[in-house]
């Protein structure tokens, strides 16, 4: 009854906060999360602890399903180049300059029991973003659906991404000198849990539509859905792939495939308003329960090897971000000015990097250490960086309408923030 009681109070404050964020114009997700720090610092009562195997049987298959489902096929196929360099080889480079600047300010003398096995860590574990927030804001200011399917796809994406390379990269750190593996093994190993992953979600959400086209009520099939978001997850990870891109090709399956193919107009209402439902109930408790898992004290007492990793974080992708709009400039699917500088400071850390700073083992050097970081660097890029990218979308979605143009017909700076 004390877990059901906790749940039943965040449920409550959740409430209140959505109502009040509104009224003062402040993003939702950072709300929550100042009222988790809030309630944390005064105690006011013992929240169940966000850890691993929470996240991961919870929260975690039916937000990713959630926002898939939203992301249509087309809409990914017309911007599949962008999104893939931004998600895969983006995030290789992110975590690999990540690491040297966080190693090169372990050189400098200003970070302390930090390695090439601490940087690694951090640096993979860090590198998922989280799109809740900032899709959320993009979608209620009216920000171009091309730059929110952008960085929707990517976000999804690179979880699944930083999930398999964390995996890789503890495999590698706990190793001895003798037993690191090659790269060709390495490469083999992520093409295996992403391409295992990939296959698991499509032929689950498959199966699920083929069910589908064989019953018309609206109750089962969102049980269905339901089926498809958890079911692809499970049955990933238990055959060792990476769950995370099997729920998110689950849900783009059931999505683009399913809603056409085996539901009715009812249906898809029906389906697209619960999941809506779910979503905001996932999103407003895993948030607070963030809040509520920090302590101020900690953090203050690390604020120098925070504030250091944070900056390597956000040169580290601003540094891959920039990069890659470079190389998309001579495609058709090029950014437009502006957006660069957007999706950098709207690449939000979230619960997954906390969650996987938590499942490192007790035994691993520093462990402390990462864990107090990670926490401070989320905290900083949600109240920090979900603020600026409010301030920023606003700015570009009022000139945008000043101009009288949509955005992405100007590739040269129409949109600049």
């Amino acid at each position: 009854m004390h877990t059901v009681n906790a749940f039943i109070i965040l449920l409550m404050v959740a409430t209140l906060v959505a109502a009040l964020s509104r009224r003062i114009r402040i993003p939702y997700t950072v709300a929550l999360v100042a009222v988790g720090l809030a309630l944390g610092t005064i105690g006011t009562f013992d929240a169940p602890p966000l850890d691993k195997e929470l996240l991961f049987a919870v929260f975690l298959p039916g937000l990713l399903f959630e926002a898939a489902y939203h992301l249509k096929a087309d809409e990914f196929w017309r911007n599949k180049f962008a999104i893939i360099v931004l998600a895969v080889p983006g995030v290789v480079v992110a975590i690999a300059l990540t690491a040297l600047l966080v190693l090169g300010a372990a050189s400098a003398g200003w970070l302390s029991n930090v390695g090439w096995r601490q940087a690694l860590i951090f640096a993979a574990l860090i590198a998922a973003t989280d799109p809740v927030a900032v899709v959320a804001l993009f979608r209620e200011l009216g920000v171009d659906r091309r730059l929110q399917v952008l960085v929707e796809g990517e976000s999804l994406l690179n979880d699944g991404t930083a999930v398999v390379i964390f995996s890789l990269a503890l495999a590698v750190a706990t190793g001895g000198s003798d037993s690191i593996p090659s790269p060709q093994y390495l490469i083999g190993q992520f093409a295996l849990m992403a391409g295992g992953g990939l296959a698991v979600g499509v032929l689950s959400a498959l199966g699920i539509t083929w069910c589908m086209r064989r019953v018309d009520d609206p109750a089962t099939e969102i049980t269905l859905t339901m089926i498809a978001a958890y079911g692809s997850f499970a049955l990933a990870e238990s055959l060792g792939v990476s769950g995370v891109i099997a729920t998110v090709a689950s849900g783009m399956v059931c999505g683009s495939y399913a809603a056409k193919m085996a539901m009715t107009q009812s249906t898809r209402d029906a389906v697209v308003g619960f999941w809506s439902y779910v979503s905001f109930i996932l999103n407003s408790i895993v948030f607070l329960l963030l809040g509520l898992q920090i302590h101020l004290q900690s953090l203050a007492d690390a604020w120098l090897a925070i504030l250091l990793s944070y900056l390597a974080v956000t040169v580290g992708r601003a540094i891959m971000i920039f990069s890659v709009s470079a190389l998309l400039r001579p495609t058709r699917e090029r950014l437009p000015g502006g957006w660069p500088a957007l999706m950098v400071i709207g690449g939000l850390r979230g619960a997954l990097s906390m969650v996987l700073a938590l499942s490192l083992p007790l035994s691993f050097p520093a462990r402390g250490q990462i864990v107090t970081t990670t926490f401070g660097v989320v905290v900083l890029s949600i109240l920090v960086q979900g603020s600026a990218t409010a301030i920023a979308a606003g700015r570009m979605v009022r000139r945008t309408k000043r101009e009288g143009g949509a955005g992405v017909r100007d590739a040269e700076g129409a949109i600049a923030v």
